[in-house]
């Protein structure tokens, strides 16, 4: 593991934990409230009515796949805690420093390796050229 004091170590495990709990609570009340906008999008009623109900059908299901993202992370996370690998970068095995892991606890690279990563792992989008 990397340099991280227990109570470090205790502390960032405190924030995803609390994370972790938040983003179940964002996930339930997002899965169940839309119902309401289906049962819209899928009548034949006013068009506008069915453009809206659509878009925030949309809206939902990107919320709900960035919040299980970030669940996937969490847990990743809490994995590399429970193997002793937390803290410490998967591509060059140096130590992730507590001030980053603070701000970002799921961080699983230290921020040079992060950026090279970001860099050659860029989805070519709408508008992006090749």
């Amino acid at each position: 593991m990397a340099n991280l004091t227990q109570q470090q170590l205790s502390e960032l495990k405190h924030v995803l934990d609390k994370r972790y709990s938040e983003l179940q609570d964002e996930l339930h009340t997002e899965v169940n409230s839309r119902d309401d906008y289906l049962d819209v999008a899928t009548e034949v009623p006013d068009p506008g009515d069915s453009s809206f109900a659509n878009l925030a059908v949309d809206l939902d299901n990107a919320a709900v796949n960035r919040d299980l993202g970030e669940l996937r992370a969490i847990e990743a996370a809490r994995t590399r805690m429970a193997e002793d690998r937390y803290g410490s970068c998967v591509d060059c095995e140096t130590d992730i420093p507590f001030e980053r892991l603070k701000v970002q606890p799921t961080a699983e690279r230290c921020t040079p390796c992060q950026e090279i990563y970001e860099k050659t792992h860029v989805s070519a989008g709408p508008g992006a050229t090749i």
